[in-house]
Formats: structure tokens, C-alpha cells, sequence
């Protein structure tokens, strides 16, 4: 967000908040400024005096440099990007799950369908704004759409797994 436009490190957290990072990217609060501290010290953003008076004299706000323009495409251009699987803690508990309690396996699986529902219906919400605010097949909006296609596709699994007969 900073190759958009040069931004104060709060004004950044509120904007990846109303764009909602969260969808598709595991990241804190803390974490950003934290990322904030390790770039400036890299030399990868730096500081620069905010131009705006009604924002006081002090207000500062970051930038990239030319390093770390280069750092963001060499990282992008690295193959894990593409190569590696998140895994899913769910998925972990279905392959454990044979020593479960029946009663808590359902309760389990359950769990999951409600979870699976309430983000479905929050990430439809998220595509509208999305689209709003961009267009229609953003990478932004892309990315929400893939996440509801997948949570769809699971909800049509856990159908499967609910209807199988299960030993014990």
C-alpha cells in the first residue's frame, strides 16, 4: 500500500482495515507496524514530513525507496509464492478425528458448517464493497471470489463427510 501512495503508519492499518485485508491475508495490527520497523531499518521505507499543515508539524508519513521498490518485486518474484500450501487446522482434526467421541465428531463438523456460513455470508458482503469501490474482476475482488468458491466447495464436502457412515 505504500507503492500507492506514500501513508503514516495508523492511516495504513485504518485503510487495510476498510479494505478488508483480513479475507485474504493473515495480518495484525501489530504486525504491520512491526513490518514498518524491520523495513525502515532495512532501508526499504523511510520517513518524510507530511506536507499538510492541519496535520501538525510533526506528522510524518512513510515511503518507499528505491531498495525497497526493488525488495517488494525480488520478493514477489520468489517461487514459494505460488508452491506452498497453507494447511488448515481443521483438515489436521479430520484426519484425528477416528479417536473422537461420535457426539463430538458431529459437534465438530457442525461447528465448521456455521463457521463456514457466517464467512460465506460476511465475504459476500466484502465482494459487493469490493466491486463498488474497484471493479468487477479485481485482483481484490478475484481473491474474495476464490475464497467463497472454496468455502462452497467445502460446504458440499462436509455434506459428504456428515452422510458417510462412520465405525463406532
Amino acid at each position: 500500500m505504500l507503492a500507492e501512495r506514500p501513508t503514516h503508519g495508523h492511516e495504513l492499518w485504518v485503510e487495510l482495515t476498510r479494505r478488508q485485508v483480513w479475507k485474504w491475508a493473515a495480518i495484525s495490527r501489530p504486525q504491520v507496524y512491526y513490518s514498518l520497523k524491520k523495513l525502515e531499518a532495512a532501508g526499504g521505507i523511510r520517513r518524510a514530513r507530511d506536507r499538510d499543515p492541519a496535520l501538525g508539524p510533526e506528522r510524518t508519513v512513510l515511503e518507499p525507496t528505491a531498495s525497497g521498490r526493488r525488495m517488494l518485486t525480488d520478493a514477489l518474484a520468489r517461487p514459494e509464492w505460488a508452491t506452498q500450501r497453507p494447511p488448515s487446522p481443521f483438515l489436521t482434526w479430520m484426519v484425528l478425528s477416528w479417536q473422537a467421541r461420535p457426539d463430538d465428531f458431529v459437534a465438530q463438523v457442525e461447528r465448521r458448517r456455521q463457521f463456514l456460513l457466517t464467512h460465506l455470508a460476511e465475504d459476500r458482503v466484502a465482494l459487493e464493497a469490493i466491486i463498488d469501490e474497484t471493479w468487477q474482476n479485481s485482483d481484490a475482488a478475484m481473491i474474495v471470489r476464490l475464497g467463497i468458491q472454496q468455502f462452497e466447495a467445502e460446504l458440499k464436502w462436509l455434506n459428504k463427510v456428515q452422510a458417510r457412515q462412520r465405525p463406532g
